[in-house]
């Protein structure tokens, strides 16, 4: 046998294995080899280089790419977790949510503005009993949903309060609603009008911008359909951030939209003490670019492909 030969063999071997997930077992009996030889073959793979073996700390952080970010684009902080080879976009989701949750902790804010959504969710889970006290929790846009599906929000950002020993404002209303006047006559009523009071007081925002996929969470509440969406793209629109819908230079893409969106507007993030953007993903790319480039946040937790992204950008994708 030659050694190209032997080399195809190795990587036949190897792929089964690695990437087929298949077991030793079954590569033998299919290659009509010994469980053993399978193995040797296996680990001849990996000392001629064809199988390369990474260990990567699940919490492991990248701080060459969190210092080039926060020079590069005047954040407080920003923390960059490597993505695993095996991690899908889920995956990478939960990986990035549970560095926001630790971040987070280590914060330990007294009034938390936050938002809604599935990252969202992910960090509340992470969250440890007891990781920080009395910290007053507060809803930054409405979450009740217009369709048969509920959102988490007002859940999510309870059991954010309860793991904190603290204390929750909730904004009981939908996100967007039909018509302006609605908005204006809803963020009259006092119970609501305290609640973004106390939102623009808080001394730390979170929240994770969201693109401008099918999957959105503002499709399946009902607030928007996918070709809603499809429009906003065409606008311009590169995602939202708390339910109000941005260009690639930070700026609300559809007035007539965002005046019937009820929250925090964005000028708030803007200047908060603290505000963190939680993101990964690459369909988010477009999004966080233009949340930090414009400033809706000060702070990034994200994953090491977007940052690379954001550090160094396709001509495509340049403003």
């Amino acid at each position: 046998m030659t050694n190209i030969e032997d080399e195809a063999l190795l990587y036949q071997v190897a792929s089964m294995y690695y990437e087929q997930n298949r077991t030793q077992e079954q590569i033998g009996e299919e290659l009509h080899f010994t469980r053993w030889k399978v193995g040797r073959l296996l680990a001849e793979a990996r000392q001629a280089g064809i199988v390369r073996i990474e260990v990567v700390h699940p919490k492991a952080r990248v701080r060459a790419l969190e210092e080039r970010l926060r020079e590069v684009f005047g954040l407080r902080d920003a923390v960059v977790v490597t993505a695993d080879r095996t991690d899908d976009e889920e995956g990478l989701r939960a990986r990035v949510a549970e560095a926001g949750a630790d971040y987070l902790a280590r914060l330990k804010p007294s009034v938390l503005g936050v938002s809604w959504g599935r990252t969202m969710d992910l960090l509340a889970a992470s969250l440890h009993s007891g990781w920080a006290k009395d910290v007053h929790v507060v809803q930054i846009n409405g979450g009740l949903s217009r369709s048969r599906t509920p959102t988490s929000a007002q859940d999510m950002a309870s059991r954010i309060a309860h793991s904190a020993q603290g204390t929750l404002s909730v904004l009981p209303v939908p996100s967007i609603v039909e018509q302006e006047a609605t908005r204006r006559l809803l963020e009259g009523d006092s119970a609501v009008a305290d609640v973004l009071t106390q939102a623009a007081a808080a001394d730390t925002v979170l929240f994770s911008p969201g693109g401008v996929g099918a999957d959105s969470v503002l499709v399946s509440s009902g607030y928007l359909t996918a070709d809603d969406l499809g429009k906003l793209a065409e606008a311009g629109a590169v995602g939202d951030v708390a339910g109000r819908f941005i260009d690639a230079r930070g700026a609300i893409v559809d007035r007539s939209l965002d005046d019937r969106t009820l929250g925090l507007p964005l000028e708030h993030l803007r200047h908060s003490a603290v505000s963190v953007a939680v993101v990964s993903g690459s369909a988010k790319h477009a999004v966080c670019a233009a949340v930090v480039s414009s400033g809706l946040c000060n702070t990034l937790v994200t994953d090491h492909h977007t940052a690379s992204h954001l550090l160094n950008p396709q001509p495509s994708d340049e403003l």
